[in-house]
């Protein structure tokens, strides 16, 4: 959200600076910080500045780190020193430059998992390892050691057939599948593992870091050019001796500090580094992959491009305006799992790290390469493709979890048994959202309520933004805006629908308000280096921040949801939490400085992206906290980390009103979904500027068929509700967000099994069609669960779009029309503002409520109807899931899990999870078939054998054969049978 300069010029103070009025010292420093906000904040908000924000070049670490160049690892596995349990090896680490001692720890995990540890065996305080990320102790699996001569130690891991290949001198491992080299850890000798040591302040150790830094700037001048070059594989043996030389000398210098280091500074502000430099780096090499996935956020194509001559991915949780599309740059969040896929397997590397990281990304031709010499001599054959990842985190320890697959889907359950899998959404929560920063006033909202009645639009949630609340102090309701927020929230109830209201993380520093004095007196704010509370500006001018890392603070923040004390609140009343990278408009990079410090003494840079996770934990937990622990909550949060799909949904954030805005959206879910976090969806019509009717059109169409679907808008741009667009504009929109509703029981279902299995709700084409290498790049195409296919239009004025439906000897059916594509094929498919190309997949059923509404819960006893495509073998299967929609009873087997099979013209209906039991007076109304030929008659069956007679019709034209009023309750079991 951008910044309105004339609130914060009216509201402005400079931090730190409290009771001052009428003088004139108190009016320049609050025109100095309004200044400032101005500069800081508002000049970004109409297109991002790139200079607010820091490059590799300027990161110091990750300059460090770079720099250090393939094959001169200076580290050695001390073989010698390894003990072996039954799920875990220990191996000391020497870096000969200076001897200092690592420890490795490798564990073999259930599920075809590893994980790799490295920290330093006796540091000069603790270094940080993050917590509460993992739902639990991964479960072991067995290592027993299956080789061994003086340099190389294998071992099995587990029942799976890999194998760990622990080579000692240069130190690296190796994973294998049989024949096949997996993946290679330190291969390309990038190791470097910064541990922490006393500051030396002497003439000498001055005197020697300059020399050091006069040194690896003429180094860097004098061999710029050649490490750009590739070394030819036939010239690598003449220059492996001349390596071992350098990495000699390398080894037998003294250590230096190099600049920025012990201090660094970027613009105006100073980071201290009381522990000086603590980064650590690690490589990785993926022979055989081209194709690799994930790390959001960042605004660009679901395939990670090679940052060769550009900067690294970033992850560093920051409040980046109007973000700039198709780069690198760090955004809102952070989840640190990258995805490689070919046609023979899918693995992740899970590097779990919450300080600022960077990820570089290299391709190579295993054939030039040490490792694609040993790939050749176990595989055979020429030259093979590798990707090589390179992680740099600036603090921490190094722990990573190798996900071996070999399935996209192994992968997925790999990741869900770490992290946790998607929580289940409340159904209300998979309708349409309206929202706008902000909607005025009560009178605004009912008016705005009862538009869409008058249009017949459906809709479930309007959203407040920050104006609601009074002075933006959080918890708390304008008084002449927002007087009666109870009775605003009841006539939304008798209604059936919801409210949202925002809940920011920044607490205005004021003696009289209540939040802000009760954290102060428990100490539970985040602190300055020296100790005081750390202030910075936001929007409601001076605000502390909460340290949502300490539990007692998580604790009282959930309290603050109860009822009696988040006054105005009822139980349809739900929250947002923005703002929570954490969001500092005067701060470094616009969030907080480093050396902030934390419960347990840790600093800012350690925990920084995990502060947007414990916000959305603790208001999550709040919501339950408030029904006693029955009602499930929806928290929408701009921040994340791995894990946050336990908590609630995510959106992109600050997005444009622009054709490229929309299309990458796709992209930006796509990656999301991929590393567990399912529930995503971004603005509708774009954030900032003001969409023209096409591409507001565009947009709704695209959002109908992502998972979380709300329209959003600055608070200067013109109204955009649906139906002050025109008439034809509305109905096409009308006709999106039905679309969106009969559908609705088929996303809940997929929901359901992301809960339950950890697959994506949104998924790319290429985890349904793993071997179909023309899906590995694909993102303007993608699938919701395994029955749709979905190509939305994102083109201005377009008049047809390319179409490909993959899939050998499988069939695909136009959702709208019922024509039949056999697969695979691309066609050109014309389009007018009407069209939204969605493919019903052959061998599917899809379980739908077709009667339009006003709400979800409106539609909660309504029939469904069956939509059976058939394959080309005459078969189909779906599943849906049905429970109460908004409780914790599901938990208590209150639920149905039904299933619908199709095959030898019967349909069957049955129980998935015979244990769950719940009623409801849902009834299956039709039954639609698609691609069957004309039957004689259509028979009933129920259980106890008694048959009657279906009224039914059939297509000629499309081969669909309806079947009106089977009249049997969703959770009977029953047989259709088309004779």
């Amino acid at each position: 959200m951008s910044l309105r300069w004339a609130e914060l010029l009216s509201e402005s103070r400079v931090p730190g600076v409290r009771g001052e009025s009428g003088s004139k010292m108190a009016v320049a420093r609050r025109l100095l910080g309004a200044a400032l906000l101005f500069t800081v904040c508002f000049i970004p908000a109409l297109t991002v500045d790139k200079s607010n924000f820091k490059t590799c070049d300027q990161s110091s670490f990750c300059q460090r780190q770079r720099k250090l160049q393939p094959g001169l690892s200076t580290y050695r596995a001390a073989l010698g020193s390894a003990k072996l349990s039954s799920d875990k090896l220990e191996v000391q680490l020497i870096d000969d430059r200076n001897q200092a001692s690592l420890l490795l720890e490798v564990y073999g995990l259930d599920g075809n998992m590893t994980r790799i540890k490295i920290n330093e065996i006796n540091p000069l305080k603790p270094r940080y390892e993050v917590p509460d990320v993992l739902v639990g102790t991964p479960l072991p699996a067995n290592l027993q050691v299956t080789g061994q001569d003086d340099n190389t130690l294998e071992l099995s891991l587990g029942e799976t057939g890999h194998k760990l290949l622990v080579t000692g001198t240069p130190f690296r491992l190796d994973i294998l599948s049989g024949q096949d080299l997996v993946l290679s850890v330190n291969s390309r000798g990038l190791l470097h593992f910064e541990h922490l040591r006393e500051r030396k302040d002497t003439l000498s150790a001055k005197v020697s870091s300059a020399v050091g830094n006069m040194w690896h700037k003429m180094k860097t001048l004098f061999s710029s050019d050649s490490e750009k070059k590739d070394v030819p594989a036939e010239t690598e043996e003449a220059n492996a001796e001349e390596l071992e030389s350098v990495k000699e000398e390398e080894s037998k210098k003294p250590e230096v500090d190099e600049p920025g280091m012990w201090d660094e500074t970027f613009k105006t502000h100073t980071d201290s580094k009381p522990n000086g430099p603590s980064s650590v780096g690690l490589d990785f090499s993926l022979p055989g992959f081209e194709n690799v996935y994930g790390i959001p956020e960042h605004a660009d194509n679901m395939k990670l491009r090679t940052t060769e001559g550009t900067d690294p991915y970033r992850l560093y949780n920051l409040d980046v305006f109007q973000y700039d599309l198709y780069n690198t740059m760090a955004l809102y969040g952070s989840v640190p799992l990258l995805l490689a896929h070919n046609v023979k397997r899918t693995l992740g590397i899970f590097w779990l790290n919450a300080a600022e990281t960077w990820v570089d990304i290299s391709s190579n031709i295993a054939g030039k390469t040490l490792l694609g010499k040993m790939l050749q001599y176990m595989q055979g054959g020429g030259e093979t493709p590798q990707t090589d990842v390179r992680w740099m985190s600036e603090s921490g320890i190094i722990d990573v979890f190798l996900l071996l697959g070999p399935s996209p889907f192994d992968v997925f359950k790999q990741y869900a048994s770490l992290t946790g899998t998607q929580a289940l959404p409340p159904y209300f929560s998979l309708g349409y959202h309206q929202c706008r920063w902000n909607y005025n006033d009560e009178e605004d909202v009912r008016n705005v309520d009862a538009g869409f009645d008058e249009h017949d639009l459906p809709y479930d949630v309007i959203w407040l933004d920050i104006e609601h609340a009074d002075g933006k102090r959080y918890f708390t309701w304008d008084p002449h805006k927002f007087p009666n927020p109870r009775d605003m929230l009841s006539g939304l109830k008798n209604k059936r629908r919801k409210m949202v209201a925002i809940v920011d993380p920044h607490i205005k520093i004021d003696s009289g308000y209540r939040i802000h004095n009760d954290i102060r007196s428990q100490n539970l704010y985040i602190k300055t280096k020296d100790g005081s509370d750390y202030e910075g500006w936001c929007w409601p001018g001076s605000a502390a921040y909460p340290d949502f890392t300490n539990p007692e603070m998580r604790k009282w923040w959930a309290s603050m949801f109860a009822y009696d004390k988040y006054e105005g609140s009822m139980d349809n009343l739900f929250v947002w939490n923005d703002m929570n990278e954490p969001s500092v408009f005067n701060g470094p990079e616009v969030t907080m400085h480093k050396d902030a410090v934390h419960w347990g003494g840790w600093e800012h840079r350690d925990v920084h992206n995990l502060y947007g996770f414990y916000v959305q934990r603790a208001t999550s937990e709040g919501l339950i906290q408030r029904s006693g622990g029955k009602e499930r909550p929806f928290v929408l949060t701009r921040a994340f980390f791995a894990g946050s799909q336990r908590y609630g949904a995510v959106w992109t954030g600050d997005n444009a009103a622009e054709w490229d805005h929309l299309k990458i959206s796709i992209p930006m879910c796509l990656s999301l979904s991929l590393v567990g976090i399912s529930f995503c969806g971004a603005d509708v019509g774009g954030f900032f500027k003001n969409p023209d009717a096409e591409l507001l059109v565009r947009w709704y169409q695209a959002g109908a068929y992502q998972p979380f679907f709300r329209a959003h808008a600055h608070l200067d741009t013109p109204r955009r509700e649906p139906w002050l667009h025109g008439d034809d504009n509305m109905a096409v929109i009308r006709e999106a967000l039905r679309q969106r509703y009969t559908l609705l029981p088929f996303w809940y279902t997929l929901f359901y099994r992301a809960l339950r299995e950890g697959e994506p709700v949104m998924r790319p084409l290429w985890v349904e069609f793993p071997s179909d290498a023309s899906t590995f790049a694909m993102d303007s195409h993608y699938m919701l669960g395994s029955a749709l296919l979905v190509r939305p239009v994102t083109e201005a004025k377009a008049r047809g779009v390319q179409i490909y439906l993959p899939g050998d000897g499988e069939v695909w059916y136009d959702v709208h029309s019922y024509q039949r594509y056999e697969a695979p094929q691309t066609f050109y498919l014309p389009v007018t503002m009407n069209s939204i190309p969605v493919y019903q997949r052959g061998g599917s059923i899809i379980p739908r409520k077709d009667r339009p509404r006003r709400s979800s819960d409106c539609m909660k006893d309504d029939p469904f109807t069956l939509y059976v495509a058939l394959n080309v073998q005459g078969e189909a299967r779906g599943e849906l899931f049905l429970d109460d929609g908004h409780s914790f009873n599901y938990e208590q087997n209150e639920f149905l899990y039904r299933e619908f099979n199709y095959s030898q013209g019967k349909l069957t209906a049955s129980s998935l999870d015979p244990s769950g039991v719940f009623k409801t007076a849902s009834w299956i109304e039709r039954i639609i078939i698609i691609g069957a030929t004309k039957p004689a008659s259509v028979m009933l069956t129920l259980p106890g054998g008694s048959e009657s007679a279906l009224e039914f019709e059939y297509d000629q034209t499309t081969s669909v054969t309806t079947v009106r009023k089977p009249g049997v309750n969703i959770a009977s079991d029953f047989t259709v049978s088309l004779r």
